[in-house]
């Protein structure tokens, strides 16, 4: 979907914005290389793979550039910062703010000194990035000399001629990029070819060294620094987008998203409820919100995508964990020097007639196997005592017992 903003100084920049089908699971913004677009192969390949993740992305042309009003001229990197930043205010005022600012060469750079000015990122992703904007210069370092005596030149980048002045060099050498680096506020992903001819691979090491962690590192060994072969676009695409995935949205905020569950429903943290609602990118993707905590439910290749186990497993192990609690507390309150418990689980469904202590005879039921473990200098009496104990857990005497399950339509549905 194409779209236009005011830019940093006014002027409209185009942009599009490619959308999931159905509801994003949150919004992502693309900045460009030096004197490319955002139809570069690199911007429209990772964009694409974001989207099949369920993650909205808005890819602009800075001022100047592609379809963008104003005269690039004019520009700098802290005019491309303040594009950054716009950008991500359209995004608030007219969707929801980007939790995941994206970057390739220069426009890594910039996505790194607009992180501090933008409260909702919780990603960063560079990809062939300088670790000083003043890097930039090399690209024309044949003409900085007339530029600096005459105030400006003309250029010839990737065969166009473009016309850089004083003022540029003057910016990109006054960016405190290490210190926005030593500070940076989010998760951090850094992709870098080692054999990159335009942005050296040490600007990675000086990106990844001077950011804390937790921080990420994906060599795009043999590419280019544009990444103009399908294959190392590719690759480079599906890496952000599954490391992306993870920051899709805030794991603090403990709302739901409301085009996502009825109104009437909230999210409690006193353990009176638990809400599962569709999150996305996957097909059967799940949130579940229980006890103020929030996990990721899904279904297993080639159903879903598996981006969290599967509701059979929260089954087995809402079972593991009542059992292993139940025997630390035993342990406990007995002086059983136990050390440490672990237990195994796994589910089939059996014949009701191959069942020993079922009480049905026909017909298919499901059946649980449990494994102890235990560590400690213990008695064989202790060891059976602990084994005995594990069928006291409540889950375990409710999944016994007759459970009976009310369903009800929200009234606000």
């Amino acid at each position: 979907m194409k779209i236009e903003f005011p830019g940093s100084n006014g002027t409209m920049l185009a942009a599009r914005l490619d959308l999931p089908e159905g509801t994003p699971s949150a919004f992502a913004l693309f900045a460009h290389c030096f004197t490319c677009s955002k139809e570069s192969f690199a911007a429209s390949r990772i964009s694409r793979a974001l989207v099949d993740y369920g993650i909205a992305v808005l890819r602009f042309d800075f001022t100047g550039l592609g379809g963008s009003d104003g005269d690039f001229s004019n520009t700098n990197f802290s005019s491309n910062i303040d594009d950054i930043v716009a950008a991500t205010e359209y995004l608030q005022e007219n969707y929801r703010a980007p939790t995941i600012l994206i970057g390739h060469s220069l426009g890594g750079a910039a996505v790194l000194a607009a992180t501090h000015r933008v409260p909702s990122t919780r990603a960063v992703v560079t990809l062939g990035s300088p670790s000083d904007p003043a890097h930039v210069s090399n690209l024309f370092a044949h003409a900085n000399a007339e530029i600096v005596a005459e105030g400006e030149a003309t250029v010839q980048l990737g065969g166009r001629p473009f016309r850089i002045r004083k003022q540029l060099l003057d910016d990109v050498a006054a960016q405190p990029q290490s210190e926005r680096l030593r500070n940076l506020d989010a998760a951090l992903l850094v992709l870098h070819s080692p054999v990159d001819q335009t942005v050296g691979i040490d600007n990675a090491r000086e990106i990844f060294d001077a950011a804390r962690h937790p921080k990420s590192f994906v060599a795009l060994d043999e590419a280019d620094h544009l990444l103009s072969d399908r294959e190392d676009a590719s690759f480079a695409a599906s890496m952000i987008a599954a490391w992306a995935a993870r920051y899709a949205f805030d794991r603090t905020d403990k709302t739901v998203n409301p085009s996502k569950v009825a109104p009437s429903a909230e999210v409690t943290t006193d353990g009176s409820a638990v809400i599962v609602t569709e999150s996305g990118p996957a097909r059967y993707e799940q949130r579940v919100f229980a006890s103020g905590h929030e996990i990721i439910s899904d279904e297993p290749a080639p159903l879903s995508e598996n981006h969290g186990p599967a509701p059979y497993d929260l089954i087995l192990a809402g079972l593991g964990s009542c059992t292993s609690i139940t025997i630390r507390m035993y342990a406990d309150r007995k002086k059983i020097p136990l050390t440490g418990v672990s237990v195994r689980l796994t589910r089939e469904r059996i014949k009701a007639a191959d069942c020993d202590h079922c009480a049905s005879t026909e017909g298919m039921v499901e059946h649980f196997t449990r494994e102890l473990s235990f560590t400690g200098d213990l008695s064989n009496e202790q060891r059976d005592s602990l084994v005995a104990i594990a069928a006291k857990c409540p889950v375990h005497r409710s999944l016994e017992g007759e459970i009976s399950i009310t369903t009800s339509l929200a009234t606000s549905s």
